[in-house]
């Protein structure tokens, strides 16, 4: 297996035919002259139009490498994943679509980074290919879009901001604006239908896994509250980003002795925050029942996405209160459209950062703290996604 840096590609991007693949490829071709790379999918018609579409952003763009490849054929991810240094997916449901990718990157020492926002598909990703990937030195970074880059980083930022070798907690609160696409939608009622199966594994990884030695690491419950600072009521959020927060506080010693980490979306007003939680545990029960996911995942097709209009409207704003050592402070990430805009953005260059920036030595499945840090977050902040101290 050749080395990673001597590799013919320095990026492929897996689905660049679909919604988001194809705007993580946009973006690329915008801002990244000079990078080797190569676009990936089942479709080679559908290829080419994408390499168009990035030939009249970059001519230069006109005869880039296409690459045949999919799930289905494990030899052809293999190939592909040979021939890179780092490997973009944004093919999903990923709990049905993505192991062999992952397989494929871990066996070819090949990193990856995806944009899953699937619990249960990240523990089974760990349990079945971190050792492996360990071994041959690949770095599998998932939840490298909104979910949870903001998040993950956010936090790590404002520990920074905090006295090392103290107790710390820190709290994100969470307020966005946006239009979901289709491969949201089928992600979303996937994770609310195998809920019992994530715990399940989630469970077994926990056992595996254990404690960071002489440290310890937590979640900070609490019941929906005002809170002012943060703009309105918070709710609890059961996504995967406090437990992405949670294992990079787990693998890094500036998280201090004992950290503990509490994660909130935000609304204004006190009704919709009722409605919002009646309205998730129904989408949850209906989830649960076959016929009723079914009806779920007709709403709206995978590749269907909000317009331009739509996007250019769209923003997030995550807020982190940080305590620790007598010290108080208030960071802020914030950007425009979460789902599609800043997540591809935030794919791309997690994906430059892994290619080209000198970064810790790490390996296995790591998170974008763990393996990119401050890299990334100058990365970020060049590109318009705002990091800030504001209290």
């Amino acid at each position: 297996m050749p080395e990673a840096g001597s590799r013919e590609h320095e990026v492929v991007v897996y689905g660049a035919t679909g919604f988001t693949g194809g705007l993580t490829a946009e973006y690329l071709a915008r801002t990244a002259p000079g990078l080797r790379w190569a676009l990936a999918g089942r479709t080679r018609a559908k290829l080419e139009a994408v390499r168009d579409r990035l030939a009249a952003i970059d001519p230069g763009l006109a005869e880039m490498p296409l690459i045949e490849a999919d799930a289905t054929r494990p030899q052809s991810l293999a190939a592909m994943a040979a021939a890179a240094q780092v490997v973009i997916t944004t093919v999903g449901p990923y709990i049905h679509y993505g192991e062999p990718l992952v397989a494929a990157c871990a066996e070819a020492g090949t990193d990856y980074v995806d944009l899953t926002g699937e619990p249960e598909f990240v523990d089974r990703m760990w349990l079945a290919h971190h050792d492996r990937a360990v071994a041959s030195g690949a770095r599998l970074v998932h939840a490298c879009g909104f979910d949870s880059i903001p998040h993950d980083l956010g936090a790590y930022f404002c520990v920074q901001q905090l006295p090392e070798g103290v107790p710390l907690t820190v709290e994100g609160f969470v307020r966005a604006g946006g239009t979901f696409s289709g491969g949201t939608l089928h992600s979303a009622v996937n994770i609310m239908g195998r809920l019992r199966q994530g715990r399940q594994i989630a469970a077994e990884r926990r056992r595996l896994e254990g404690t960071p030695p002489g440290r310890h690491v937590g979640m900070t419950t609490g019941r929906p509250r005002n809170v002012p600072a943060a703009g309105g009521w918070a709710l609890p959020a059961p996504t995967i980003d406090p437990q992405i927060v949670l294992r990079s506080a787990a693998h890094l010693d500036r998280y201090g002795p004992d950290f503990h980490y509490g994660h909130y979306l935000v609304v204004k007003q006190l009704p919709v925050a009722a409605g919002l939680a009646l309205g998730t545990g129904a989408l949850v029960a209906l989830a649960t029942l076959p016929p009723t996911r079914k009806a779920l995942l007709r709403l709206k097709a995978p590749g269907d996405g909000p317009t331009p209009e739509q996007r250019e409207k769209a923003w997030f704003k995550v807020r982190f209160i940080g305590e620790g050592g007598g010290e108080r402070v208030v960071c802020e990430v914030t950007g425009g459209d979460p789902g599609y805009g800043e997540t591809s953005k935030m794919l791309a260059e997690s994906a430059l950062c892994l290619a080209r920036d000198e970064l810790p030595a790490t390996a296995g499945q790591v998170t974008s703290a763990m393996a990119m840090g401050d890299a990334l977050i100058a990365r970020l902040t060049a590109a318009g996604i705002g990091f800030a101290v504001t209290g």
